[in-house]
């Protein structure tokens, strides 16, 4: 399969035959390395998986040390299966998973572990900072929308919740930060991930003095801001050993996730469309100014003081998959053992045997929450229309479809504020399943393209560091890089049974919204 080009370049700096770039994406629940050779050729992948921790009803967690560990040796094992020597790697970009927070103690001692944007555990403080604490003008100065996701709400939660925690706390940082401290001895966070944390004003572009003093923190117990083109230099000898690679090898500090997948797809321009569903799911348009929304249900991060990332991000993507594959797929478990197959494509092909809407079967996919456009932590899944007719399959098929019509709300809030898309691109692990992408085309009643590479983030990062080491002169020459593997044409018919139910489903988180809350009180008393 050919990957997407590097160098159709306008003047830029190709790589060499034998040299390569290196994107790390830090994510959820793995971190994954990939290498990328001349013309975008990816030359090697290795992917480090780690557990999520949950201590307590509502919190979700990460040991920060784990994630340093797969980082090295993510690193260590994509050189060695790229083939490529040392002194052949020009650059590594990092792209990380966004709204963590870890604190660390003044000797720079973690002393939680990493609260991942899962947690739910600020759920109250999210509450009074909605009702109290003018939570509306906090979301349109920083463009984070008010949920317990944010570092802002875990903060404020530490501050009344765990006050000794709290008092200790030397720095307040994320997942990527603590990497790059102990690979160079230096706090600095990129300007894409601290627009992220409900701390950054967009309009003055750093921190926000007036949440800092409604948590009580000061600016020194935060990193230091650096643009996404960053450089860092002076790698620890001691990891670059463990690493297989030199110490003198530059590290561009790159951005989000989430922005990044949109430079990886080449949705760079107005109205181009990024669709993506991993473990969670997202919907994301750039623009040129920074776009908040009125009704506070989409959010805008930043790529640089130039470019914007506004959309939405769900909280269940692939984790309902994942759900349904444990409760339900018993099957394909043994088929997927017998056969050597994957156990997802085989429920994939299973819930393809249903028709389109799952025979009247719904599923309002909020299995940890939900995030855009309804900003609600209490929000539960609900199978909608179950009967005696239906199967494993149909409940298979409408956790697909639920995913979606989670995405399709999202998008829909977007082109209210920002304009049609023209254009709509699909990243992501669901990516990789022709079935699942139809979905989302039928859905939407729009072409869906599908990029040959399915890993965006790590190719963003690696195009950030492509520009900041002076390989590219800008990131729009991106443009020429992506090229597109599939495209799926809707179905009409589909697209009518869909809006239909679309429809129901959006009435019936209104109608819920109310026993939500109350369902989640009984369910957080029980410790469920």
């Amino acid at each position: 399969m050919k990957a997407a080009v590097f160098c159709t370049c306008k003047g830029g700096l190709n790589l060499l035959d034998n040299e390569i770039i290196i994107g790390l994406d830090i994510g959820t629940t793995s971190t994954k390395a990939v290498a990328f050779g001349p013309q975008g050729r990816i030359r090697g992948i290795h992917s480090v998986d780690y557990p999520l921790i949950y201590p307590r009803s509502l919190w979700v967690e990460q040991d920060p040390e784990s994630l340093f560990q797969a980082t090295i040796t993510a690193i260590r094992e994509v050189m060695r299966r790229s083939g490529a020597a040392a002194n052949e790697l020009i650059g590594i970009g990092i792209s990380s998973a966004m709204h963590s927070l870890i604190v660390l103690d003044r000797s720079n001692k973690p002393i939680t572990r990493s609260m991942i944007w899962a947690d739910n555990r600020s759920t109250g403080q999210v509450k009074r900072l909605k009702e109290e604490l003018e939570g509306e003008q906090i979301y349109l100065r920083t463009g984070t929308p008010m949920h317990p996701m944010s570092p802002l709400s875990k903060i404020l939660w530490l501050k009344e919740e765990d006050p000794s925690c709290y008092e200790q706390a030397g720095k307040f940082i994320g997942i990527k930060e603590y990497i790059l401290f102990r690979l160079f001895d230096r706090f600095v966070m990129d300007c894409s991930l601290a627009s992220a944390t409900g701390l950054f004003n967009l309009q003055k572009f750093g921190w926000d003095e007036d949440v800092l003093e409604l948590l009580g923190i000061r600016e020194e117990q935060l990193p230091v801001l650096v643009p996404t083109t960053e450089i860092l230099n002076g790698l620890n000898p001691i990891w670059a050993e463990r690493m297989g690679i030199s110490m003198d090898t530059p590290f561009v500090i790159g951005a989000s996730d989430g922005v990044l997948a949109n430079l990886g797809v080449g949705a760079i321009g107005a109205g181009e469309l990024a669709v993506t569903i991993g473990t969670s799911g997202a919907i994301r348009m750039m623009s040129d100014t920074a776009i908040t929304d009125s009704f506070g249900r989409t959010f805008c991060y930043a790529l640089n003081e130039q470019r914007w990332v506004i959309g939405g991000a769900t909280s269940n993507g692939g984790i309902v998959l994942n759900w349904l594959r444990d409760k339900l797929a018993s099957a394909e478990w043994e088929e997927a053992a017998r056969l050597g197959a994957d156990i997802y494509e085989l429920m994939i092909q299973s819930a393809d045997r249903v028709s389109s809407g799952a025979d009247g079967l719904l599923l309002l996919p909020f299995l940890s929450g939900e995030r855009a456009p309804y900003w609600n932590a209490s929000a539960r899944g609900v199978f909608f229309g179950l009967n005696l007719q239906h199967k494993r399959e149909h409940l298979i098929r409408a956790g697909l479809e639920g995913v979606i019509y989670s995405i399709l709300s999202v998008g829909e809030a977007l082109q209210e504020i920002a304009g049609p898309a023209r254009e709509i691109r699909a990243s992501g692990g669901f990516a990789k399943s022709p079935i699942w992408r139809q979905m989302l085309s039928d859905m939407l009643g729009r072409e869906l393209l599908v990029p040959e590479s399915h890993e965006a983030s790590a190719l963003g990062a690696a195009i950030v560091a492509m520009q900041a080491l002076g390989h590219i002169s800008s990131m729009d020459e991106a443009r020429d890089w992506i090229h597109i593997a599939g495209r799926h044409e809707p179905c009409l018919d589909r697209h009518a049974i869909y809006s239909e139910l679309f429809a129901i489903y959006t009435r019936l988180y209104e109608r819920l919204e109310p026993e939500f809350n109350h369902i989640s009180r009984f369910q957080e008393r029980n410790r469920i």
